[in-house]
C-alpha cells in the first residue's frame, strides 16, 4: 500500500451538525418535519437528491436545485464553526511518517475545499486535494479515476478511508480497499452492511493500516 485517500466531511471535518442545522432551515421555511441526528445518519446518502426526497422535499413543487443551493449558502456560512476530528491531524502526521502519500478526495466544491484545508492548518500533509466543480455532490469515482491514473501506483495499492456508503462505492468501482469510519454522516449499521471494515475511530485505522 502507497497512497491513502481520504474523505473530507464527515471523516476528517466533523461537520454532521452544521449539515443537520443548514437542512433543518430549509425544512422549517417549508413546513416539514425538522430532522434530528438519528434519522440524518439514516437517511442521508448520495446522490443527495436521493437524501433530499427522503427529508421531505417534494420536487414536483419545487426544482431541487433551489433548495439545493439554499442548502449550500446555509452550509458555507456555518462550516467555519466546525473542527477538525481531535484525532485527525495526530492521524495524518503518523501516516506520513510511515511514508505514505495521502490525497483528499472529496465531492465539496473543489476551491471551497482547498480554502477550508488551508484554514485548519493541514494542507502540508497532502499531495493532493481533489474536490468536484459543481455544487451538487454528484460523486467522486471519476475524480478517483484520473487521481490513480496520474499516481506512480494501482488502485491495489490504495486505501479509502471515508464514513459513507458512496466512499464503499468508489472502492468497489474501482477496486480500492475501504476503511468506513462510523462516527460521520451515516449509521454504523448502514456501514456495517457494505462488508467493509468499520472502525470508530482513526486509532483504529491506524491499527489496520
Amino acid at each position: 500500500m502507497k497512497t491513502i485517500f481520504w474523505d473530507w466531511n464527515g471523516t476528517l471535518l466533523n461537520d454532521t451538525t452544521i449539515c443537520i442545522d443548514a437542512i433543518n432551515i430549509l425544512l422549517k421555511e417549508r413546513n416539514i418535519k425538522l430532522i434530528d441526528e438519528k434519522i440524518y445518519r439514516d437517511i442521508f446518502t448520495f446522490p443527495v437528491r436521493e437524501y433530499y426526497v427522503k427529508a421531505g422535499f417534494n420536487f414536483d413543487e419545487e426544482a431541487f436545485e433551489k433548495p439545493a443551493m439554499e442548502f449550500i449558502e446555509n452550509y458555507d456560512e456555518m462550516v467555519r464553526t466546525a473542527s477538525l476530528f481531535m484525532d485527525a491531524e495526530d492521524t495524518l502526521k503518523a501516516i506520513r511518517e510511515k511514508g505514505y502519500q495521502q490525497i483528499i478526495l472529496s465531492a465539496m466544491q473543489h476551491d471551497f475545499l482547498n480554502e477550508l484545508v488551508r484554514e485548519h492548518g493541514i494542507d502540508h500533509y497532502f499531495n493532493r486535494i481533489s474536490g468536484i466543480d459543481n455544487h451538487y455532490a454528484a460523486g467522486k469515482v471519476e475524480n478517483a479515476r484520473k487521481l490513480i491514473a496520474d499516481l506512480d501506483s494501482n488502485a491495489a495499492e490504495v486505501i479509502m478511508i471515508g464514513d459513507t456508503i458512496h466512499d464503499h462505492e468508489v472502492g468497489e468501482e474501482l477496486g480500492i480497499r475501504v476503511i468506513l469510519v462510523s462516527r460521520g454522516h451515516q449509521s454504523e449499521d448502514r456501514l456495517k452492511a457494505c462488508g467493509r471494515e468499520v472502525v470508530n475511530n482513526f486509532q483504529e485505522v491506524l491499527e489496520i493500516i
